[in-house]
């Protein structure tokens, strides 16, 4: 296949002479004029097979170097590698600044209109694959309003380590894929299957933005937790940091499987919150360098008052006389009687202190049938599977907040699924390259 790479950088001249070895012709550009050559590639980078460096692989490499007209004439699928730098106060090399800033975008806006210019003067259609970092929103803000209708954006941004970038996008644990255009998706998906047999994972772009970030701070997140258990383990005789996340990673079920990994209300039961402040007095008591505890148990609740938020943004939306909300569920989890430590008992007294009656019922917790008759605003605040049932009783006209999003559309009621973003570009379901669709326990 005829692949463009615009930006031939840390990233792009890499990926580029992976598709390259793969047999693909492969033709870059840049704006910098030195980065079109073949003679040496000045960052360290090991080969697809280990090989300590990439430019003997390079340097007989059927690679080739045009101008941006040349590139887009020749490409039948152009990806942009262009930089969204940060100040050097914003990369985590100085202490953290009391404001923070959004990426750079002004390279990529200006390489995306390059583009554009060149396709619309070619006057033919082109799949453009836009792979650098950004936040979400940034593609629908900054780049939509300055392409044209020949240009078929894509958004397929890589997992990919510096030093073995060849080697991690050859070998990628799934191809993240935001789609605007099916068609584009398809010649897109014709070309990785060339590449490799993993997963190829459609999105929209803006879950596809989020994913990015997304995937790269939950590193972030791992490596502060383990450096935290370094920190206790260091000053608790008998302790051994690399026993204890040895152990932890075992634990590929739960811990570092897809279980959890869903929206919804925060943990409860009989271990989880109770152990969170129970490490938080030990972080005090040890004098550690940052109580990581005590901010999950305080993420937890705030992201609850901010579900309240919601529950009486749309008790006034609809403009209720009554300070009455109905929660449906007391019990921590899903198919459960056990009430202890759960967030919907949470849920209910921060409503209660903003001045509501809440109301609570759990087919599982409450003897008889549900008892809620009142039109009003009302909160699936445990996922049982009763609720999602059409035969359930939800009081006719009401508004049903449901942060699940495992409730149907009905007619007699509003139901307002947590975690779906206004505006969304529709695009088509998710669907792997071994047709497989991934399934996401909630734990």
């Amino acid at each position: 296949m005829k692949i463009g790479m615009i930006g031939l950088g840390k990233l792009g001249m890499p990926v580029a002479l992976a598709m390259s070895l793969k047999g693909h012709d492969v033709m870059g550009y840049d704006v910098d004029s030195r980065k079109m050559q073949k003679t040496r590639f000045p960052h360290q980078e090991v080969g697809p097979n280990g090989e300590p460096s990439i430019n003997l692989l390079l340097r007989d490499s059927n690679l080739r170097f045009g101008s941006l007209a040349e590139v887009v004439h020749h490409a039948e699928i152009i990806f942009v590698a262009v930089q969204t730098p940060h100040q050097p106060r914003y990369e985590g090399v100085t202490p953290l600044p009391p404001e923070r800033r959004d990426f750079d975008y002004q390279h990529l806006v200006e390489a995306v209109r390059s583009v554009a210019q060149a396709i619309e003067a070619v006057d033919e259609d082109k799949v453009v694959i836009v792979i650098s970092t950004v936040l979400p929103g940034t593609t629908r803000r900054e780049i939509l309003p300055r392409i044209n209708h020949r240009v078929k954006l894509c958004y397929n941004p890589f997992f990919i380590a510096m030093g073995t970038t060849i080697r991690d996008f050859l070998n990628p644990e799934f191809v993240l894929f935001g789609v605007r255009d099916d068609e584009a998706a398809a010649k897109a998906e014709e070309f990785y299957r060339t590449l490799h047999d993993r997963p190829f994972y459609r999105t929209s772009i803006e879950n596809a933005e989020l994913i990015k970030v997304a995937y790269n701070t939950f590193i972030s997140m791992k490596i502060s937790f383990a450096n935290t258990l370094m920190e206790i383990c260091h000053k608790v005789p008998g302790c051994d940091v690399d026993q204890v996340t040895g152990a932890l990673s075992l634990a590929t079920t739960r811990l570092l499987g897809p279980q959890y990994m869903r929206g919804g209300m925060g943990d409860g039961g009989g271990c989880h919150p109770r152990d969170n402040i129970a490490l938080s007095w030990l972080a005090q008591n040890l004098g550690l360098s940052y109580d990581w505890f005590e901010n999950v148990m305080l993420c937890r609740e705030r992201q609850t008052e901010w579900l309240a938020d919601l529950i009486e943004e749309h008790h006034q939306r609809r403009g209720y006389p009554h300070r009455t909300v109905g929660i449906y569920g007391r019990a921590f989890k899903a198919g459960t009687n056990l009430t202890v430590g759960s967030p919907a008992t949470l849920l209910a007294n921060i409503l209660l202190e903003r001045g509501f009656e809440a109301q609570m019922y759990d087919p599982y917790v409450d003897e008889g049938p549900c008892p809620f008759n009142r039109k009003g605003v009302y909160f699936v605040a445990t996922n049982h599977p009763d609720f999602a049932r059409e035969s359930w009783p939800f009081v006719a006209g009401s508004v049903v907040l449901d942060p699940w999003r495992y409730i149907a559309p009905r007619a007699d009621i509003e139901v307002i699924p947590v975690g779906i973003g206004p505006d969304r570009i529709p695009v088509s379901p998710v669907f792997t390259l071994d047709g497989k669709t991934p399934a996401f326990a909630s734990g």
